[in-house]
């Protein structure tokens, strides 16, 4: 059955660019990595296809179908392999109705029906305008809501013929996508589609707002708009990019504050954050700064895990690179944070090692493992990010990575020596493997037998000496662990399916 899921790459010719299709490697060495460490290799861990993952927190980004900037069928062998069990998609109204009136969702149905038939749910956004309408709202990014009776209207009918259309194919649906207007505006907005979707679809799970930042103050206001019409959703969902994630985390901790008193029930999700894999010179955001596959797979994976920490749920954008020539004034260049290199002609050309470490992160963080919320896993250094999980069979699982910069920071003034200044201040990924020894303390009694280091970016595995684990009455200390900008994890060995070294990544 693997097999068969994981993507029957063929190796016939792209006529229209002249090359072989891209395969994708299923070899135990297909992350290369400068990484060296001084440790005997036990393995790597073996992927998992979606049919296989019950259950996760991880979503994939599938947008931009609307638009016609991707080809799904061209993608969407690279879908089950990966692991992630959710994708999100845009419903995109001025694609489904381009006659008034006249409904067509066979574009989407080809989408729905491949995630079903492969193990993977739909989060279905609402969005965008539709130009055959007067006042029919905008098309694309930063676009406008419809206004005026006949629009509004229309909005509603297109709302209630896909819900219809969907019903019992998807449950899980997300309003208009980064609206930059009013807290009323998109709480009224986000009110009346909400109940054209519970009317079809009682049990429906609704994302709220889908702001394009993740500012406490600008969701509070949001929250308390929709008023007692807020039970109407499930999640309340921002994006919020940033050069380092965790440069969001002390908001998020605002935020579901807030929620707390104000909206105790609802989830926090994060629907939609993605790296570059390159330099982007303007218009994109994460622009004009030096990325690459490797700085680009590292951002991936502590945004994700860094969620995960936060009980978040997690997006990541997107599966394919695009160019949106609407945008070519203001950008001129790709949007190059996919997990898939593409062309022009949207053809997939190459498969990033964000492609890849990802899909190690998929095949060990699935629904087993639970946060370990008053976790006594910790480090000496203040640099380091620090998460505990424990799974449904006992193992304990300890994952961190160096989220700030090694380098001493001078200080400017005396005033620097007050406040946040003193706190580790987080910096983007960058190219160095090169790895560093830390002690981390567990002082809840427990060790680990037969412990494994293992790097998330590579999926490689290695064997954690017994004589750096330091069993004592308070603590048990591991020592001299290797930590750099990426995550990994000290667990037991059986917590872990492995590829023993030599073998290929996949069963036969």
């Amino acid at each position: 059955m693997m097999n068969k899921l994981l993507i029957a790459v063929t190796t016939a010719v792209c006529a229209s660019a002249g090359f072989a299709e891209v395969e994708l490697n299923t070899s135990a060495e297909r992350v290369d990595t400068p990484l060296t460490l001084n440790l005997k290799r036990a393995g790597t861990l073996r992927p998992r296809s979606t049919m296989e993952i019950k259950s996760s927190s991880f979503m994939l980004g599938c947008e931009c179908s609307d638009r016609d900037l991707v080809d799904f069928d061209g993608y969407k062998k690279f879908l089950p392999a990966l692991g992630l069990k959710t994708i999100r998609v845009q419903g995109g109204w001025q694609k489904c109705e381009k006659a008034q009136g006249v409904y067509d969702f066979a574009w989407l149905d080809n989408i729905v029906d491949f995630a079903n038939t492969n193990g993977i749910n739909v989060y279905l956004d609402t969005e965008y305008g539709n130009p055959i309408y007067p006042g029919g709202g905008g098309t694309d990014l930063s676009a406008k809501f419809p206004t005026g009776e006949v629009a509004v209207a229309a909005w509603d009918n297109w709302v209630d013929a896909m819900s219809k259309h969907f019903k019992g194919r998807v449950r899980d649906w997300s309003m208009w996508n980064e609206p930059w207007v009013s807290a009323e505006e998109i709480a009224e907005q986000n009110i009346r589609t909400a109940k054209v979707i519970k009317r079809n679809i009682p049990d429906a799970r609704i994302g709220a707002l889908s702001l394009g930042d993740c500012r406490a103050e600008r969701i509070e206001k949001c929250v308390k708009a929709l008023g007692e019409d807020k039970k109407l959703f499930t999640w309340i969902v921002y994006h919020g990019y940033k050069y380092a994630p965790e440069q969001n985390f002390e908001e998020i901790g605002k935020i579901r504050a807030m929620l707390d008193r104000e909206f105790p029930e609802a989830i926090l999700r994060q629907g939609e954050n993605g790296c570059p894999s390159e330099y982007l010179p303007k218009g994109w955001v994460l622009n004009g700064v030096p990325w690459s596959e490797h700085s680009q797979a590292k951002w991936i994976l502590r945004r994700m895990l860094g969620d995960l920490g936060h009980d978040v749920v997690s997006g990541v954008f997107q599966i394919v690179d695009f160019y949106n020539p609407k945008r070519k004034a203001v950008d001129g260049v790709f949007n190059t944070k996919g997990l898939l290199r593409t062309d022009l002609d949207k053809k997939v050309v190459g498969i990033k090692r964000a492609y890849y470490a990802v899909q190690n992160l998929a095949s060990v963080f699935d629904g087993r493992w639970t946060r370990v919320k008053d976790s006594t896993f910790s480090s000496t250094d203040s640099g380091i990010a620090t998460y505990e999980y424990v799974k449904d069979t006992g193992e304990k699982l300890y994952l961190f990575w160096r989220f700030t910069s090694t380098v001493p920071q001078p200080i400017k003034s005396c005033d620097s020596l007050h406040g946040d200044d003193l706190k580790p201040q987080p910096v983007r990924p960058g190219d160095s493997f090169e790895t560093a020894p830390a002690v981390f303390l567990v002082k809840d009694g427990t060790f680990l037998k037969d412990p494994v280091w293992v790097d998330v970016f590579s999926g490689k595995v290695f064997e954690f000496p017994d004589r750096e684990v330091a069993p004592s009455r308070d603590a048990t200390r591991y020592m001299n662990v290797p930590v750099y900008d990426s995550p990994c994890f000290l667990t037991t060995r059986s917590a872990l399916d492995l590829t023993p070294p030599g073998e290929s990544a996949f069963p036969h």
